[in-house]
């Protein structure tokens, strides 16, 4: 992994890279040894923010970073005041831990970053996926090229095998971007298994493949694309929701900085869509009942009526150390909500 990173980043001797994720993360992505290997910088924050890495940027000449989509959203929507821009020169982002959503990708293009995304888990040692950039992009318009970029992609040099599976019957799902199917991942990049416990192990590694519980489809070009995990997707009247899909839309509401949506009970349908929201700064948050009926009215103007949220919770969204939304905690404070009432539809 640690020679797989700069190969697929065309990372350079002397590169200047920011730790914006913690060292103990899956050894940084293994970053510590690639830039060991490449004689580069580290440049380390004791608090991620978005004044501290544009004063980095600024002040030792940093060329990389790493961070989860929250982050990136973060830096893309700082205040005026905080951000150091036009940047000095182009600095080369690699983004994980959660699809990113499309708005946040073009936000940041727009700044002059250059956002690599890549993906993977900590079983296979960090991200072992990567949307390579193809030349006939640079034609596009940017929302297209961040749609595009916002995929999950190819496999790392260094990983063996990876494929988008019908899990049953492990045949791989056919190249036309909409059969969901299951990543599976196998080579040196692959963990050996958890330890002492071989009954998880048996179902991880079933059939001689690692089954990572990501939901994707492939595309005509052979690049993945995730629809979901499979303990995310929301089963409504019967048919599924990606969660990821609900909120890639709205995180183009303008009022909406961070959003996480999850199932939540649902009295007539089963589940429903439940969209935890972080406002904007200066957005005036004083009439949650507007707010709520303006964010569903705008969500059926985007996506198909049964996947718009029935319920919104506006506030902090919780998070682990790297910046990923501890989604396993809004599932149980929707359950405590109790279930929408067929009245409320």
């Amino acid at each position: 992994m640690a020679l797989s990173n700069p190969l697929i980043w065309g990372i350079n001797e002397g590169a200047v890279y920011l730790w914006t994720l913690p060292l103990f993360h899956c050894n940084g992505w293994c970053f510590a040894w690639s830039l060991a290997a490449l004689c580069g910088t580290n440049i380390c924050l004791r608090q991620v923010t978005a004044r501290g890495v544009y004063s980095a940027i600024a002040d030792y000449g940093v060329t990389h970073f790493s961070a989860a989509p929250v982050v990136l959203n973060t830096i893309a929507n700082a205040p005026v005041e905080e951000t150091i821009l036009p940047l000095p020169h182009v600095v080369h982002v690699t983004t994980a831990g959660s699809a990113p959503p499309p708005s946040v990708l073009f936000a940041m293009s727009q700044k002059g970053f250059r956002v690599t995304h890549t993906y993977g888990l900590s079983e296979t040692y960090g991200p072992s996926t990567v949307n390579a950039w193809k030349p006939e992009w640079d034609s596009l318009p940017p929302v297209t090229q961040a749609r595009l970029n916002a995929r999950q992609g190819v496999r790392y040099v260094g990983l063996e095998g990876l494929d988008v599976v019908d899990p049953e019957t492990m045949q791989p799902v056919p190249a036309d971007g909409t059969t969901v199917g299951e990543i599976v991942f196998r080579g040196n990049l692959v963990m050996k298994g958890y330890l002492k416990n071989p009954k998880a192990n048996e179902e991880s590694f079933a059939n001689g493949w690692y089954h990572s519980g990501d939901l994707a489809v492939k595309h005509p070009d052979g690049y993945i694309e995730i629809k979901d995990r499979s303990k995310d997707i929301i089963i409504s009247g019967g048919e599924n929701i990606s969660s990821v899909e609900v909120e890639n839309a709205l995180y183009f509401h303008p009022d909406i900085s961070e959003v996480s949506v999850v199932a939540r009970p649902d009295q007539r349908w089963g589940e429903s869509p439940c969209a935890f929201v972080t406002l904007k700064p200066g957005v005036d948050a004083s009439d949650e009942q507007r707010l709520e009926k303006d964010i569903i009215k705008f969500c059926r103007s985007k996506i198909p009526a049964y996947w718009v949220p029935k319920s919104v919770v506006f506030g902090p969204l919780p998070k682990t150390s790297t910046g990923k939304v501890q989604k396993h905690l809004l599932r149980a404070k929707a359950k405590e909500m109790g279930p929408v009432l067929k009245s409320k539809l």
